[in-house]
Formats: structure tokens, C-alpha cells, sequence
């Protein structure tokens, strides 16, 4: 075999070579595209909306009945006394007696009304404060610390100068619940804001969003996730703060509820009014829980591609 053969034998292999790593570079690519699309298949593929209500309602009814059954049990076998540890019989037989004359739908009616109107002022003032302490770097220096105190400081203790501020009135309550309520909105929207990429921002500016315009269509936007947290535990600490000052301030002029519920039962020594009454609570905070934030939340996660699955 001559040179010439040989070199070309040798550039042959290579154009062969080369044109076989080309075509494995290719089809590399089309599995990549390919399973990139089937992620992206798979978030956006979702189950029917009642099976994934009837996926999160299920476990915690599961395990509600699951209480009741050994409550039930438990009451069966040692027969307590109904003034010392009532039974579901005991706590079933008030619940239709209250129900039947109104006084449940009406506590419900007058603390629902309340929470959500302190939640929503809470909401408002919580979502401005926050956003000055994360943009504003000597109003973060100021505040930011206060509220991580105010975040701890238990709600009731803002019962006593409500009080004498606003005496036994509905103002006194809703207070308290925006005191309780506001620091968790803050830093939840705080910690949010500082874990938005700073690349965000830069892009942002250099699309023209600026000031608040920035605010609105940039950090909030990216913000969202540990927003939402704070959202959550913004609720949870107004209806705690809701039902400690129902419980403590009393007037003839504040509609009945939850907790006043709760108090006249301690006025009269009724167990199973009491336990009813704690029921009752629960169920506002269960439901709320899996009727509005857990699927405002699965959207959240979802939209980032944080959520894989159906769902």
C-alpha cells in the first residue's frame, strides 16, 4: 500500500469518525429536547381539580376519624364523666343543640367577618411595610430587628392596651389581630425579597422597570414564594390573636363569636361546649388551610416548575 493510500485511508476514518460523534451530538440533543419536554409535559399534565381536592381534604379527614374513633373508644371503655371528659356523644348532642337554635352559624358568621377584615388590613399594611424594610436600607436597619421582636411577642399581650385604647369594642379586637399579624406579613415578604437573584433586577432596570414599577412587575413577582409563607403564618397569627381577644374582651355591642362561644361555655362549666367550641376553631383553620392557601401555593410552585407531577 502506497503513502497516498494510506493518508487518504487515515482521513477517511476521521470524516467517519467525526461524522458518527456528530450524529451522537445530535441525538444527544433530541433526548435532551425531548426530556425537557417531557418535564415540562408532565407539570403541565395535571389531574382533574376534584381528585386533587378530594387527594388533599382526604388524609386529614382520614385522620380526624381516626382521632374521633379512639376518642370514641377510649370514652367507651373507661366511662369517664361527661364534666370531666366528654365523648363525641356528649360533644354531638351540644353541637345539635347549638346548632338548632342558631348560635353556631352565628358565631361563626360574627368571627369569619372579623378575621377577614383584620386579615385584609393586616394584608395591606403588612405588604407595604415589608416592602420598605427590603427596599429601604435604613428603615431595614430601624424596623427590621422591632419586627422580628414583635413577630414572637404573643398576641394576647396586645389585649390589655387594645382595651384601653379602643375599650370592649370590635376596634379593641381587630388591633390585636393586626399587631399579631403584620410582623409575619413583613418578614415573610422581607425574606422573600432577599432571595430574589439580583440578575432579576438588573434585567428589570434594563427593561425600564424602575421604582415601583420594579416593585410590582420585578420583586414581588420573584418574591412570591416566601411571600406566601408569610401569608400563611400572617393568618395563622391573626386568627390566634382573633380568638385570645374574643375570648378576653366581652360587650354586649360585639357580635357573638368563636370565642365568646368558647367563654360562655367556661361560664358555665360545660365541657362539651368547651370541647365543641375548640372543635370549632380547628375546623375554620383546617379549611382555610386546604380551601385557600395550599392551592395558592401548589399554583406558586407549580409556575416555577417546582411542583412535578400530578398533583
Amino acid at each position: 500500500m502506497s503513502a497516498d493510500e494510506t493518508v487518504v485511508g487515515v482521513d477517511d476514518s476521521r470524516v467517519a469518525a467525526a461524522a458518527l460523534l456528530g450524529e451522537a451530538r445530535q441525538s444527544s440533543e433530541k433526548s435532551l429536547e425531548a426530556g425537557l419536554d417531557a418535564l415540562a409535559t408532565e407539570t403541565e399534565d395535571r389531574a382533574p381539580w376534584w381528585r386533587r381536592a378530594l387527594r388533599s381534604a382526604l388524609p386529614p379527614v382520614v385522620v380526624l376519624v381516626g382521632l374521633f374513633v379512639a376518642w370514641d373508644l377510649w370514652t367507651l371503655v373507661f366511662r369517664p364523666s361527661s364534666t370531666i371528659f366528654p365523648g363525641p356523644a356528649d360533644v354531638g348532642a351540644t353541637f345539635r343543640d347549638h346548632w338548632s337554635d342558631g348560635t353556631i352559624t352565628e358565631a361563626f358568621r360574627g368571627s369569619l367577618g372579623r378575621a377577614a377584615l383584620g386579615f385584609a388590613l393586616s394584608l395591606v399594611v403588612g405588604t407595604v411595610l415589608g416592602v420598605l424594610v427590603a427596599q429601604v436600607r435604613f428603615i431595614r436597619a430601624g424596623f427590621g430587628p422591632l419586627l422580628s421582636g414583635l413577630q414572637v411577642l404573643p398576641s394576647v399581650a396586645w389585649v390589655p392596651p387594645a382595651l384601653i385604647w379602643f375599650g370592649a369594642s370590635q376596634k379593641a379586637m381587630l388591633a390585636v389581630v393586626l399587631l399579631g399579624a403584620v410582623p409575619s406579613i413583613a418578614n415573610g415578604l422581607v425574606a422573600g425579597v432577599d432571595q430574589v437573584p439580583p440578575l432579576y433586577l438588573r434585567v428589570g432596570r434594563v427593561l425600564g422597570a424602575r421604582g415601583l414599577k420594579q416593585v410590582w412587575h420585578v420583586v414581588l413577582p420573584a418574591a412570591l414564594p416566601g411571600y406566601l409563607a408569610g401569608l400563611k403564618q400572617g393568618w395563622a397569627f391573626s386568627w390566634r390573636s382573633l380568638m385570645a381577644a374574643e375570648l378576653i374582651v366581652r360587650s354586649s355591642d360585639i357580635p357573638l363569636g368563636l370565642g365568646q362561644f368558647e367563654e360562655s361555655a367556661r361560664d358555665l362549666n360545660d365541657l362539651p361546649w368547651v370541647f365543641l367550641g375548640i372543635f370549632l376553631i380547628l375546623v375554620v383553620g383546617i379549611v382555610v388551610e386546604l380551601a385557600c392557601f395550599a392551592p395558592l401555593e401548589r399554583t406558586v410552585l407549580r409556575r416555577r416548575g417546582l411542583l412535578l407531577g400530578k398533583a
